[in-house]
């Protein structure tokens, strides 16, 4: 994950308080529910200048910041 990507996905997660975000962070547990992943979803692309294709918008893409991360960097590589 870049350094600027637990601050993307802070305001979206509920639960994370002062807590670091780590790639292992489990996203739901962190508070990110279906309307916050949606919101979530919008800020990534704005930030991140990507468009996430129907196919990544699943629940493992959203389980964790790390598997959101790699979706996101695989698509900033691929563009």
């Amino acid at each position: 994950m870049d350094a600027e990507f637990p601050a993307v996905l802070r305001p979206f997660l509920k639960y994370a308080g002062a807590r670091t975000i780590t790639p292992e962070s489990s996203l739901r547990d962190l508070g990110l529910d279906s309307m916050r992943a949606i919101e979530l979803l919008f800020a990534i692309e704005d930030n991140y200048r990507v468009s996430l294709p129907d196919e990544l918008l699943t629940d493992a893409t959203f389980a964790t910041a790390g598997s959101l991360w790699a979706a996101v960097d695989s698509l900033r590589i691929a563009s």
